[in-house]
């Protein structure tokens, strides 16, 4: 078997590592860049901050504040035309998994055309993005450093999943300092993310010995520092140790994808609008349940990664203990108990089954669920 493994080719880590990051920028060429972001780090000031670091070394920037929570076609539309407009040589994604994700749309349209609903699937565009810098604000979602894009067309009320080489950001930058403002439900919901990365890579169809090390060592400190990230979000020590893990686990999934988590958590996202690590860390149990009759031994590794002593269990009993540690995870940061918290329509589950049964990341679930499975996945899930 084959496999290629994708990351971005420079990767900063640490606190304070923004600044080295803009003068590396710097001596890559980039005379003006468009900053992508949302609007609660424009009032917080965090994007005049940065555009100033980036002044101070000679590059202009200009900023497009208006990504939603789940990005949209819309938002990508809005984007590139101011873009187009300041005639930006690369672009600036600063926030967490949805700018990021809104930018990539904005640089892959900027040299490919069209529209970003053209890029769904793998692999779809035919020529490299404009240069873009991924600054992470957020310990989760790990799109700086992934080919994953994930889009919401309004129109079919979808997320569609843009897998994709030529997304692959040139910079990738995670500084804790920029994570300490962030609230305990984002920290949680993000942190859930990553797990559900570092999961559903590790029980992947495609995963790879590189993939299943990044995997195990990311569930290991997730277990270990978010709680306590959640608890006080000024400890930098936990900010560091879960953008460690979060960068690993997105190592992982770019490389060995995902599964029928993120599948059905996308539809909740596009049909509800609902945040995505929350939707993940509900499903998150349901679907490795279902996942255990195939392959229980790659979740007893992560009952074991998770902290259980799992020496005198057998694969099953393994893999029942890493269900229970998923959960009281989730319940220990404070994710709420099922989907129906999130007024999650019964009614509705038939037509979320049918789309995630056509969203990419399902194709690498370790079991391949019928369609009456999924909805009685999301059931169990309520």
């Amino acid at each position: 078997m084959t496999s290629c493994f994708f990351i971005p080719s420079v990767n900063m880590m640490g606190a304070g590592c923004l600044k080295e990051a803009v003068t590396h920028t710097k001596g890559l060429g980039h005379k003006s860049g468009l900053i992508v972001c949302g609007p609660v780090l424009k009032k917080m000031g965090v994007v005049d901050a940065v555009a100033a670091l980036f002044a101070d070394s000679g590059i202009a920037t200009y900023v497009f504040s208006g990504v939603q929570p789940n990005p949209t076609i819309a938002n990508v539309e809005a984007g590139v035309a101011l873009l187009k407009q300041h005639d930006c040589d690369f672009v600036i994604a600063l926030g967490g998994g949805s700018p990021i994700d809104c930018a990539k749309g904005i640089a892959l349209v900027a040299t490919n055309g069209g529209s970003i609903a053209d890029y769904e699937g793998v692999d779809q565009s035919a020529k490299p993005q404009l240069p873009l810098v991924a600054i992470n604000t957020t310990a989760g979602t790990a799109s700086e450093m992934t080919r994953f894009c994930i889009i919401t067309d309004e129109s079919r009320h979808i997320k569609m999943a843009i897998v994709d080489k030529n997304t692959t950001p040139v910079l990738s930058v995670n500084d804790p300092e920029l994570m300490l403002a962030k609230p305990p439900a984002l920290t949680a919901a993000t942190g859930m993310d990553a797990l559900t990365h570092a999961i559903e890579a590790y029980v992947s169809t495609a995963a790879t010995p590189i993939t299943d090390a990044v995997a195990i060592k990311a569930i290991e400190l997730i277990s270990r520092h978010l709680r306590a990230a959640v608890r006080d979000g000024k400890n930098i020590h936990a900010r560091e140790q879960m953008a460690y893990a979060q960068f690993m686990a997105g190592m992982a999934f770019n490389n060995a994808s995902l599964g029928y988590v993120h599948a059905m958590a996308h539809q909740l996202g596009g049909f509800y609008d609902l945040p995505h690590g929350v939707c993940n860390a509900i499903l998150l149990p349901h679907v490795e349940r279902f996942n255990a009759a195939v392959c229980p031994k790659r979740l007893k590794d992560v009952a074991a990664a998770m902290g259980v002593d799992v020496v005198h269990m057998s694969a099953g009993e393994g893999a029942e203990a890493a269900l229970v540690a998923i959960r009281q995870l989730s319940q220990d940061v404070g994710i709420p108990a099922g989907l129906r918290e999130l007024d999650v329509k019964e009614d509705d589950l038939p037509t979320l089954a049918k789309n995630a049964m056509m969203d990419a990341c399902g194709l690498t679930n370790p079991k391949q669920p019928l369609f009456e499975e999924v909805v009685g996945i999301y059931q169990a899930a309520m």
